[in-house]
């Protein structure tokens, strides 16, 4: 399952530099997902969106710092755990339990995003 923020973000921004997905964003910044990947052009989604890679997105988040789902990776292939999970000093990085998903799926996402 991809890692979400939860209301109970103090927006210290320690998760932010931690993601080697850059999938950590501050609240009410939109996002796109060439940011801090390989990827260019098109891009499929989860939802079977098709969006330009540079394109910007809307924020998740207004009010604290959010994680993009579609960029998410756990940091499996990078590190043992989530890294944001692991320097957030109030516990808010939590998987996200309406997004089940196991290793294959999470290992097959960063090699989508780091060719």
């Amino acid at each position: 399952m991809a890692i979400m923020i939860t209301d109970e973000c103090i927006n210290c921004g320690a998760c932010e530099p931690e993601c080697p997905n850059n999938a950590i964003y501050e609240g009410g910044v939109e996002w796109a997902i060439a940011d801090g990947t390989s990827i260019t052009g098109m891009y499929t989604l989860e939802d079977g969106k098709a969006v330009k890679s540079s394109d910007k997105n809307s924020p998740v988040s207004d009010d604290y710092y959010y994680i993009v789902p579609d960029k998410c990776t756990e940091c499996v292939g990078f590190h043992e755990e989530p890294q944001c999970a692991a320097v957030c000093p109030v516990d808010c990085c939590v998987p996200d339990p309406d997004r089940t998903e196991s290793e294959d799926v999470l290992m097959e996402r960063k090699d989508r995003l780091h060719l």
